[in-house]
């Protein structure tokens, strides 16, 4: 999974291009799983309080950085969606770890300038701005108060046994949490969202296949690939 991070306290002058950056994980994340229009779950049931929030308001983070802390490592890893700025962190007592690395987060809106090309009737125009600023897991801070996972809302109906059974064949590492769903090869599991998320049971166990049959898949790859060298 494609990952940009910048560590803290290292100085960097080179111009970044935000936009080529989110364009890159947005597509590596729809590579990897299934895209938003062909999601069968209900995204607000899903997200809850796992949804990526910061730490010192507890406001839920919007738009694309929704995508940008979902599709961070941390998060999952570590089980904990907070998110702080090294100023917020350091203002409530907290200390951001050395050698932390940061994600990205991006400010967006519309500012009015003047319009020196002449084009508008009234010599202003709007112009998009889009900055960036760094963001620390919650996993990242010491100091902070440990995070206490709400719990989880009952499906109104039962799992498949035959989806059942296969994921409990599978032996496949399966989490749950979160509004994404996806295998990850570098932590070798896969990830679902709650239950009470799907609108069927058909529905999600079309989900857990799926994801199980790419776990099969690249186990096949790994074992084709370790074949063809033993026999090079």
């Amino acid at each position: 999974m494609a990952h940009f991070s910048k560590r803290h306290g290292a100085g960097d002058n080179a111009p970044r291009d935000h936009y080529a950056e989110i364009t890159a994980q947005i597509i590596v994340a729809l590579e990897e799983g299934t895209p938003p229009w062909r999601r069968p779950w209900d995204v607000g049931k899903a997200g809850g309080q796992m949804m990526p929030h910061n730490a010192a308001t507890g406001a839920r983070y919007r738009g694309i950085n929704t995508i940008m802390l979902g599709m961070s490592p941390l998060a999952f890893i570590s089980g904990d969606p907070r998110w702080a700025t090294y100023k917020q962190a350091a203002d409530r007592g907290w200390q951001v770890r050395k050698g932390s690395r940061g994600t990205p987060g991006f400010f967006y809106k519309k500012i009015e300038v003047e319009d020196r090309t002449g084009s508008s009737d009234d010599g202003r125009k709007v112009v998009p701005v889009l900055r960036s600023f760094t963001l620390f897991n919650g996993s990242q801070i010491d100091g902070i108060p440990p995070y206490i996972a709400p719990g989880v809302e009952e499906a109104p109906w039962r799992e498949p046994e035959s989806a059942a059974t296969i994921a409990r064949n599978s032996k496949a590492v399966i989490r749950v949490g979160g509004d994404r769903a996806f295998f990850s090869p570098s932590t070798d599991h896969i990830q679902m969202p709650p239950t009470c998320a799907f609108r069927s049971p058909g529905a999600y166990a079309s989900v857990l296949l799926h994801e199980i049959g790419n776990t099969a898949s690249v186990l096949v790859f790994v074992s084709v690939n370790r074949w063809a060298a033993r026999s090079s």
